[in-house]
């Protein structure tokens, strides 16, 4: 499984990329491969606030629906259409085309409480 060491992940298995006050958020290669084949995406809309562990939509694939949480508070500011329009792109390429929205968050230091690289892969390989 890839997990790139530029980002943080949450124990629900998002990833979280920064680049200023913007965060985008995406799933990871562990959670895709788990789903199997990806079929739907839910996208949260522009402008929605969440709290870290709000629910931000769904992904559904041939074997079952399983939301996707905020792994930080902010507000939503853009969500990736080609995603909703090519679900398989989170299969394909879940940190690149793949992702899934972007929050504007107050402050980037709550990435801290996130996982790193590391402690993510020994997560998902216990």
């Amino acid at each position: 499984m890839e997990t790139p060491d530029d980002r943080r992940y949450s124990s629900d298995h998002e990833w979280a990329l920064a680049d200023g006050s913007r965060v985008r958020v995406g799933i990871t290669d562990y959670a895709q491969d788990a789903l199997g084949d990806v079929v739907f995406v839910d996208l949260p809309a522009v402008g929605k606030a969440v709290q870290a562990g709000d629910v931000l939509g769904e992904v559904e694939s041939t074997k079952s629906v399983s939301e996707v949480y905020a792994p930080v508070a902010g507000t939503v500011v853009a969500v990736n259409g080609g995603v909703a329009d090519a679900p398989e792109k989170l299969n394909r390429d879940p940190y690149g085309d793949g992702w899934l929205c972007e929050l504007e968050v107050a402050d980037t230091s709550v990435l801290g409480g996130l996982l790193d690289a590391a402690a993510y892969r020994a997560l998902t390989e216990s």
